[in-house]
C-alpha cells in the first residue's frame, strides 16, 4: 500500500509541476514531437512529456537532465545510451513499444517474469527519488534516442533549467 501510495504521489506531483503555467509556443519548429512548451517543459499534443530538438542540435533541459538520469540509474544494466546489453534488453527500442504511463509504470513496480525459460527481473524504482523524481526526464531521453532524433553521447549543447524546473525537483526531492 505504501508503494502505491508514493507512485501516486510522484504521479501527481509530475501532474502538478505541468498543470498551471504559462504555454508557449504551440507548433514549434525543430526537430522531434513536441507540440508546446509549458515552464521549459515540452508535451505532445496529448500531453505527454517529449523532447526538443532545436535545428542547431540544442536540446531541451529535459532531454539533457535524460541522459544524465539514465546514465547514473540505469545504464548499468541496461546500456550505455539505451543501446542494451547481455543483461537487460535496448530501453531506446522499449519506448517505441510502450507508451508514457507504460514506461512509468514499470519503472515504478519493475517487472519479474521468472519461468523455465525466462528469468526477467528488474527492481521496483517506486521509492528511489532519483528516478522517480526524473522519470519524464529518462523517458524524453530514451524517445528522442528511440526516435532516431539524438545521437549517442552527451549532447553538445542545451537548454537552460527553468526555475519551474528547479522548483520541482526541489519539491520532490524534499518528498512533498
Amino acid at each position: 500500500m505504501k508503494k502505491l501510495r508514493l507512485a501516486l504521489v510522484f504521479g501527481a506531483m509530475a501532474g502538478l509541476a505541468s498543470a498551471g503555467g504559462a504555454t508557449e509556443n504551440r507548433g514549434l519548429p525543430g526537430n522531434g514531437p513536441a507540440a508546446y512548451k509549458e515552464d521549459g517543459r515540452y508535451f505532445t499534443e496529448d500531453g505527454v512529456p517529449t523532447y526538443f530538438i532545436a535545428e542547431d542540435g540544442t536540446v531541451d533541459w529535459m532531454t539533457f537532465s535524460g541522459f544524465r538520469r539514465y546514465h547514473s540509474e540505469c545504464h548499468v544494466c541496461h546500456g550505455p545510451d539505451g543501446m542494451g546489453s547481455t543483461y537487460a534488453p535496448p530501453l531506446k527500442d522499449a519506448v517505441e513499444r510502450m507508451d508514457y504511463y507504460d514506461f512509468v509504470y514499470t519503472v515504478s513496480n519493475g517487472i519479474q517474469n521468472v519461468d523455465a525459460s525466462h528469468q526477467k527481473v528488474m527492481p521496483t524504482f517506486g521509492q528511489n527519488k532519483n528516478v522517480m523524481c526524473y522519470v519524464d526526464d529518462i523517458y524524453v531521453y530514451l524517445k528522442a534516442r528511440g526516435d532516431g532524433a539524438l545521437e549517442r553521447g552527451r549532447p553538445a549543447k542545451r537548454e537552460d533549467k527553468t526555475d519551474a524546473i528547479s522548483a520541482f525537483e526541489a519539491e520532490c526531492m524534499a518528498g512533498g
